[in-house]
């Protein structure tokens, strides 16, 4: 295996997953609101989902992505469910001083499947994609199952540090969150911040 090769395409999966975006926005609003182990089940889900659709492009060929009508197919549908969630997440009812209580008409964190069935309209994900096979996909010396293994395991892998990483960051802003105005305007924020991650993706 050459190892520079590995290295790089480390550095870049990690890069893409780290940087704002969809997914961390998501996973750092359920981190202040609902916690770690309730934002677990999401995590999980973006990772599984990420290392899928890596492990099937990278097996089958980019070429089924290559067609300009599915990827703005799968770009507009992604922009239209993240305005949607960017509402839902701005406009969602503040929660009473206590966050660690359940409250009739809260809403529950996104569940595993919830988290993985995303990454096939996030518009974010297939623009790595594309951009990670063509760089990297090349290694003659590998068979495609091989190559389509380290895919999914490196861009899995990071994926997950990522979203755990963010999601903790929103669990240590929650000693914040001691009134409804708080809340409320943390909501606001991370609906914004959700819309500003879609403006590369809009004006590509």
């Amino acid at each position: 295996m050459d190892w520079g090769w590995l290295a790089g395409m480390t550095g870049f999966a990690f890069a893409m997953a780290a940087t704002p975006g969809p997914n961390n926005t998501i996973v750092a609003a359920s981190g202040a609101m609902h916690g770690l182990a309730r934002t677990m089940p999401v995590m999980l889900g973006i990772a599984f989902g990420v290392a899928s659709i890596m492990l099937a492009v990278t097996t089958f060929g980019i070429s089924a992505i290559t067609d300009p009508y599915v990827i703005a197919a799968l770009k507009w549908a992604g922009v239209a469910y993240l305005l949607w969630l960017a509402w839902k997440i701005g406009s969602a009812a503040p929660l009473p001083n206590d966050l660690e209580k359940e409250h009739q008409g809260a809403a529950a964190p996104l569940s595993f499947i919830q988290g993985a069935f995303f990454q096939f309209i996030n518009p974010k994900l297939w623009i790595m994609v594309g951009s990670a096979v063509v760089t990297y996909g090349t290694m003659k010396e590998m068979g495609p199952v091989q190559l389509a293994a380290i895919f999914a395991l490196v861009f899995g892998g990071m994926t997950f540090v990522s979203v755990v990483a963010w999601a903790a960051l929103g669990v240590s802003v929650r000693r914040f969150l001691t009134s409804r105005r708080a809340v409320r305007t943390f909501n606001v924020v991370m609906a914004i911040l959700l819309l500003i991650s879609l403006i590369p993706i809009v004006f590509e």
